[in-house]
């Protein structure tokens, strides 16, 4: 694979990018190419949505998954915001992607992920490239700078927030930094997050004309500070002293979080439904790990941060009026899989010099219950390897093996029973690392890091 050596060298790219979406944009739009709607929570655990047996009433989230497809083998590539959110949009293993860890704003040397860069090919990219309006309202976490902000990365439209979170009223994040931002500017915007990233996806379907569109809906809820729609600030900018008011009942706000979340999403289909969109959209929910202490992920072990079940099987729905049949899939499917599936739904191409890691899983989604998923190996930092129904994981120092068809919740260990297999997908493990250090977007050095932002 041949790969530019940093992100200061990838103008060629970007200008044959740029010249295919002229292209595209000056022919005929593709007929009957359907929107895509992306809504994605943030921490929610498989154990948390009444249509995954969860503790919280989620009506709309429930009433998306009796009209399409309710995986309940679904897994994001990582345990963690940032890795995810980039494995997601590219298709790739987010290591590949240059993103292995949480995307933080320091310059200093120790700090490795800055952010995206400009020589990963994303989802919106992709979209666009098809004639595509795009956009995101939400949470992006893939680069706290200008040069990383999504409209670099294929979005006309972005309304949120960089950071990994912010008050979800004063919009600010835990370094005391606001973090509130149209396009690449930063603006004032008063409201909850939740009710603001609702409504400008609302309004955006609203003004949609008969051009398809991609719209990502990275939602805030239910991550940290833990506020409902009836609190108050309690973060203020230039501190990073909290502000009274802090809610203690934290099992209380986590509802109330993601009852707000579903009723946005409630709103997005009422309004696809009303502008008569919704037969021909494709519409995606998941979250992008599993739940903190704070929430549940049923019968899984772990949570959020770990390669246990608990940190990446997550609930996941996708629904598509009349192509889409209403079912319960139980195979194999993995976040990195949206990207070559949506491409090929589209008749899209995928770029040279990027290959995917996910699985092109549209037969599986247009064939219904005889659908079969494609096996493979997947991998989890190294640290955990699925082959089949068997996972292999490697935690403190300390081997396990698991027959997850028979226990799904990772309570018997069998390493015992079965040496040679978990020695094989320890191999694969390693071999699994080496490539990923290997074919690793580069991220910029702190000196690279100071020429892009002076001459972005």
């Amino acid at each position: 694979m041949i790969r530019m050596p940093n992100l200061l060298n990838n103008v060629r790219g970007v200008a044959i990018r740029t010249f295919c979406i002229l292209l595209v944009n000056f022919g005929a739009v593709h007929a009957g190419h359907p929107n895509i709607v992306l809504i994605m929570a943030d921490d929610l655990g498989y154990g948390d949505l009444s249509c995954y047996d969860g503790w919280i009433k989620t009506p709309n989230i429930d009433a998306l998954a009796e009209s399409g497809i309710r995986f309940t083998d679904f897994h994001t590539s990582g345990s963690v915001c940032s890795p995810t959110r980039a494995g997601l949009l590219t298709g790739r293993y987010q290591q590949r992607a240059g993103i292995g860890g949480v995307v933080y704003a320091r310059l200093d040397a120790e700090q490795h992920y800055h952010g995206l860069q400009k020589s990963e090919y994303t989802l919106a990219e992709m979209c666009r490239e098809q004639g595509y309006r795009t956009a995101i309202f939400g949470k992006w976490h893939l680069g706290y700078y200008r040069p990383y902000n999504p409209v670099n990365h294929g979005f006309d439209v972005f309304r949120g927030y960089v950071s990994g979170n912010v008050d979800f009223f004063s919009h600010v994040d835990q370094a005391g930094v606001f973090d509130w931002w149209h396009n690449e500017q930063q603006v004032e915007e008063e409201g909850y997050t939740t009710h603001l990233i609702t409504k400008h996806a609302v309004e955006f379907i609203e003004s949609s004309d008969e051009t398809p569109f991609f719209l990502y809906v990275p939602h805030e809820a239910p991550h940290y500070p833990y506020q409902g729609p009836a609190d108050s600030p309690i973060r203020k900018i230039g501190s990073t002293e909290k502000l009274k008011g802090e809610r203690t009942d934290i099992k209380n706000a986590y509802l109330e979080m993601v009852t707000e979340m579903d009723k946005g999403v409630g709103e997005i289909i009422s309004v696809l439904g009303r502008t008569g969109k919704l037969d021909n959209t494709i519409v995606i929910f998941m979250s992008d790990n599993g739940a903190n202490k704070n929430g549940s992920n049923g019968q899984y072990r772990g949570f959020k941060g770990s390669v246990w079940e608990g940190g990446h099987r997550v609930p996941a729905i996708i629904t598509w009026p009349g192509r889409i049949k209403p079912d319960v899939v139980s195979k194999f499917f993995t976040s990195l899989d949206w990207m070559p599936t949506l491409t090929a739904i589209l008749k899209a191409k995928a770029e040279e010099g990027n290959p995917f890691d996910g699985v092109n899983q549209k037969g599986l989604l247009l064939s219904g219950r005889g659908g079969s998923a494609k096996d493979r190996v997947f991998v989890w930092n190294g640290n955990a390897v699925r082959r089949g129904s068997y996972k292999w994981v490697m935690e403190k120092g300390n081997e396990f093996l698991f027959n997850l068809k028979n226990d799904p919740s990772e309570s018997s260990n069998i390493i015992g029973e079965f040496p040679q297999l978990a020695k094989e997908l320890k191999k694969l493990a390693q071999q699994w690392k080496d490539e990923m250090v290997e074919t690793a977007s580069k991220q910029p050095t702190k000196n690279e890091l100071f020429e892009l932002l002076n001459n972005p």
